[in-house]
């Protein structure tokens, strides 16, 4: 007797995707970092993924990366690797201080090294270990009297260093290796034998950090997807207008569209997908746009590059269908639980379901592992409860996307997630009725439901004001236009070397990043704005003496200043707005 097909079809095809990406925090001509980031998350966040992941063979997912944050991973641990066997000096501030013989002794310098050593989530990294808790309090003290910087020795230095490097470990680093338990263990007066084994610690995780994710993915286990090179806002650079889709009254840049845009997007695609096949041995098969931004343009370009699938968020879908007529989106949500296939395109367009998404980005880091576990089972229960009514005797299933930042959300739960990811995979992958897969794996089936145009929107709330419309904003997109201009002139006078032209393209490729207008605007908080307003005018100040220019005046003076304190400091935001 045959067995009954629907029996065997799970009710519900769940994707996992996590976005990591960084923007390029070095400054192009020293080499030196401005910020720690890329390293820290990597050695916390990418190592413990790939970790979880390792740890259940039956767990499937989808991990994007940005290219440029490829790149950063690769620099740290070669920088590592030249100062344990040459004796060079790292070119991060944290990192060569970990490795110094002295603090530096200039007072400015070590008040600025103290606090960049507890910038961290106070709950879940600093309040849990006494020792550091201590030192953190120290460090709130010189802050509000900072003439007595100096009368602190060398291991006040060493040991915040230390601890600030321990903490942003991943937990099943600090769990599995008994050299991380020992130096936790002992706490303080860390000697510089230990703080060598630490930045051995570091090196290893750096060095064989992408060959996990590359064995993962030859496996079948882990399908490995890119964003554009350098994380630029496709339809944006494409044209400026599209942001008027979803916003019809949206302020817009003075100095107008982004000229050449067409050709700027695809020189991110292509130099990523170029970074991405050095690196992991393969082409991607698809792309989450940077920011899950979209617009018909945007998607076209895609296509035409080769890719097969991309993603982007709930409310771009809703306003899609909206727009095509479409009126009630409420009931099942079978809308949602579908692939589209975009126009007469080969390309398949997959959508995040918000309520899942920000249920583990914001709503499930102060709940017990086990019942933030138990509470996402059930909803997808429901949806494939919803969904077989509706499809009775159809040969499909739901296809559920969950797709979030895979780095900044584990700092907001206790052991950076561990109980709750340990359980998530382990407890997906035994369910009978949810089968975890990738966006790839849900190409093959029943023919797709055809979505002919998009309203060009982001993962956030369904349009690009994250990026577009405030005056802050627009004033980051006029300089940086007003730069492309300045290229683009250069370019055509033929003075530039071949050599010289692709240094330039690429400080470009930087400066057109998605990060800098993310951050700019007061809703966010005034010291992270002020980091990366500083970063983001260093380095179009760069690009201007790669043309063998000085910079406009215009770049010592601050694009942003911010203010406000939103949820987990601005670096996630949920993918509707507070009452939608």
């Amino acid at each position: 007797m045959c067995a009954d097909p629907a029996a065997e079809r799970p009710a519900v095809k769940l994707v996992l995707c996590w976005h990591m990406h960084q923007p390029e925090y070095r400054d192009s001509r020293t080499g030196n970092y401005a910020l720690p980031w890329t390293y820290l998350h990597a050695i916390k966040d990418y190592v413990d993924m790939a970790a979880h992941m390792e740890a259940e063979p039956r767990a499937r997912a989808v991990v994007n990366f940005a290219p440029i944050l490829l790149e950063q991973i690769e620099d740290y641990a070669g920088q590592l690797k030249a100062f344990l066997q040459e004796g060079t000096r790292p070119r991060d501030p944290l990192l060569d201080l970990l490795a110094a013989e002295h603090p530096p002794r200039d007072p400015d310098q070590r008040l600025e090294l103290a606090q960049a050593c507890v910038r961290a989530n106070r709950r879940r990294f600093i309040e849990p270990h006494a020792p550091y808790r201590v030192l953190a309090e120290m460090v709130t003290w010189l802050r509000e009297h900072p003439e007595y910087v100096d009368y602190q020795g060398d291991n006040f230095f060493f040991d915040l260093v230390t601890w600030y490097h321990l903490v942003w470990l991943g937990e099943t680093v600090r769990r599995g290796d008994p050299r991380i338990r020992s130096l936790l263990e002992q706490g303080r007066d860390f000697t510089p034998a230990q703080r060598r084994l630490l930045l051995e610690v570091i090196q290893g995780l750096l060095e064989g950090l992408l060959g996990r994710y590359r064995r993962l993915a030859e496996a079948g286990r882990v399908e490995l997807a890119f964003s554009p090179y350098a994380h630029p806002i496709l339809p944006l650079l494409l044209d400026m207008n599209s942001a008027r889709e979803a916003m019809p009254e949206a302020a817009l840049p003075e100095a107008g569209d982004y000229p050449g845009g067409e050709a700027r997007a695809r020189w991110h695609l292509q130099r990523g997908m170029e970074v991405f096949e050095r690196i992991f041995g393969q082409r991607p098969r698809g792309c989450w746009p940077s920011e899950g931004a979209v617009s018909d343009a945007a998607l076209h370009l895609l296509a035409k590059e080769g890719l097969r699938w991309a993603a982007s968020g709930e409310g771009v879908l809703t306003h899609s269908l909206q727009r095509q007529g479409e009126e009630d989106l409420s009931g099942s949500r079978r809308w949602l639980y579908q692939p589209y296939r975009f126009d007469d395109s080969d390309l398949t367009l997959f959508f995040r379901d918000d309520g899942l998404s920000d249920a583990i980005g914001f709503r499930y880091a102060d709940w017990h592992g086990d019942d933030a576990v138990a509470n996402f089972i059930h909803h997808l229960e429901e949806i494939g409860r919803a969904w077989e009514q509706d499809h009775a005797g159809e040969d499909r299933s739901a296809v559920v996307s969950v797709i979030l930042d895979g780095e900044n959300a584990w700092e907001q739960y206790p052991a950076n997630g561990y109980h709750f990811l340990s359980a998530l995979y382990r407890r997906l992958a035994e369910h009978p009725e949810i089968q975890l897969t990738t966006f790839s794996g849900c190409l093959a089936g029943p023919p797709r439901q055809s979505l002919p145009h998009v309203v060009a929107g982001s993962w956030v709330y369904g349009n690009l004001e994250t990026w577009v419309g405030d005056a802050d904003k627009n004033r980051g997109w006029d300089l940086l236009i007003r730069a492309k201009q300045r290229v683009d002139e250069v370019r055509r006078s033929g003075r530039l070397s071949r050599e010289e032209e692709a240094a330039v393209l690429r400080q470009l490729a930087v400066c057109e990043g998605s990060d800098w207008c993310w951050w700019f605007g007061d809703y966010n908080p005034g010291g992270t704005v002020g980091l990366f307003d500083r970063l983001y005018r260093l380095h179009l100040a760069r690009l201007y003496h790669l043309l063998g220019e000085h910079p406009p005046r215009e770049l010592s003076q601050a694009i942003s200043r911010g203010g406000g304190d939103p949820a987990t400091g601005g670096v996630m935001r949920p993918g509707h707005k507070s009452g939608d």
